[in-house]
């Protein structure tokens, strides 16, 4: 059995139960799983392996409940920088449709390289455009390869232009062949067990983009096969006005009629809903995630996420599309996630240990899982590190925690990812970065220039 003891941490925070501090605290891993956890005096004195967190504050990895890593490929372009939903979809469809397995695998590299520095240690990606041979396969690869703990959702668009959705009929797909290859990914790489690093979730892509039947179907073989269920919702106005004009309801509604709440489903940005339906999501445990700076980015509006978490609604948080937040910083949304929430007028909106909360429990809680999000025994051995003598938290030492999301946000010194040291010293260890980037900028310039 393989041991691991990490040891001196300044300060330790567990967010498990009451949410402890431990002082000059530690843990002590076996076989990859949490064994005990506690003041660095009350632990083994040896282990296989040995990590000293002197200068740092410990906490557990975070945990990304939304993106869309291809997305890396298009941050900043031109004719998308200044447009709201809607418009920026119709601008990028076109440049998405000429994404290569290649692309698939690269951009997923770059996006959870930097998911990864920025301390999380948990993704679910939303891939939802499978032209020229792309599969989901590809970027699952690429989660293997850097080591990260992955939730896969093989998304969808089957209702093209000509069918009244958004997309161009050219990046649809027909709806048989989505459920057939939905089913193949479940049952070539779906890990229900305990401590698993691959996970699969059923996720057509949203309202106005698959139609009402996909919708029924894809939760239906969710749930014969026992996975979770995700999708875009009532993200903005614009897709409020759709679904009146179409299906003669709000978005919540028209979800709930096709069997799309409950425990099993979680959705991504939510900004538009009312109180009755923040109630309904309450009392069905549907759970949410909250992408703040995506939905600034693209002037969709403001979650109402302290109703969320007044009301008792599973909430944790993503970084979204690295095209509509241009980063894969989740530390950097657990503050923008605190600046949105206090902006109206309520200073204490949300609170740092809560920020933090979203982006660990809350994450872990809206995929479903009880094995991360947390230190203690019996929980998964994820871990992340920051250095406190360092510039930018110069005289925020007060309270280490909140310093992580009041200060401007930084990368990791240490990450552990299922008991193996992922980032030591602020290097990530999985990935030789400096080739990776260059051939995504290859990539991406094609991509982008048709060539």
């Amino acid at each position: 059995m393989s041991t691991l003891l990490v040891k001196h941490a300044d300060l330790l925070v567990t967010m498990d139960g009451a949410r402890p501090r431990i002082p000059d605290g530690g843990l002590l891993v076996r076989d990859n799983v949490i064994e005990q956890v506690g003041p660095t005096a009350e632990l083994p004195t040896e282990a296989e392996r040995v990590l000293d967190a002197r200068g740092m504050i410990v906490l557990p990895g975070l945990v990304n409940a939304h993106h869309h890593l291809c997305q890396t490929l298009t941050r900043a372009v031109p004719a998308a920088q200044d447009a709201a939903l809607f418009r920026w979809l119709k601008t990028l469809y076109p440049i998405w449709a000429r994404l290569t397995p290649e692309a698939i695998h690269t951009s997923a590299l770059v996006g959870l390289a930097e998911l990864m520095l920025s301390g999380c240690t948990t993704a679910a990606d939303h891939l939802y455009i499978y032209p020229n041979g792309c599969r989901i396969d590809h970027e699952i690869q690429a989660a293997s390869e850097i080591g990260i703990r992955f939730h896969a959702c093989r998304g969808s668009m089957s209702l093209g232009e000509s069918q009244g959705g958004l997309p161009p009929d050219r990046v649809v797909e027909d709806e048989d062949h989505i459920l057939r290859d939905t089913r193949r990914a479940i049952e070539t790489y779906h890990d229900p067990e305990r401590y698993a690093m691959l996970r699969v979730a059923v996720a057509p892509c949203s309202p106005f983009s698959v139609t009402p039947d996909l919708m029924r179907e894809a939760a239906a073989l969710a749930r014969s096969y026992g996975v979770h269920l995700h999708t875009h919702l009532a993200e903005t106005a614009d897709e409020d006005a759709f679904c009146l004009r179409e299906f003669g309801r709000r978005p919540v509604e028209y979800a709930a009629d096709l069997g799309w709440v409950g425990g099993d489903v979680w959705h991504a940005h939510c900004v538009h809903l009312d109180d009755r339906e923040v109630a309904l999501f309450a009392r069905t445990g549907t759970g949410v995630c909250h992408c703040p700076s995506s939905n600034m980015r693209l002037a969709s509006g403001i979650a109402p996420v302290r109703s969320y978490l007044d009301a008792g609604v599973r909430v944790g948080l993503g970084v979204d599309g690295s095209a509509s937040n241009d980063s894969s910083h989740l530390l950097a949304e657990a503050r923008m996630a605190l600046l949105l929430q206090r902006v109206s007028g309520n200073p204490a909106g949300l609170s740092a240990e809560e920020a933090l909360w979203l982006a660990t429990v809350g994450g872990a809680r809206v995929l479903g899982r009880d094995d991360i999000g947390q230190l203690a025994p019996g929980k998964a051995a994820d871990l992340i590190g920051f250095r406190l003598d360092r510039l930018d938290y110069a005289g925020a030492l007060h309270d280490p925690l909140a310093a992580l999301v009041f200060c401007a946000p930084q990368h990791v010194e240490l990450a552990v990812i299922n008991g193996r040291a992922v980032v030591q010293e602020g290097h990530l260890l999985t990935v030789d970065l400096e080739p990776l980037i260059a051939r995504h900028n290859r990539i991406a310039r094609e991509l982008v220039s048709g060539g």
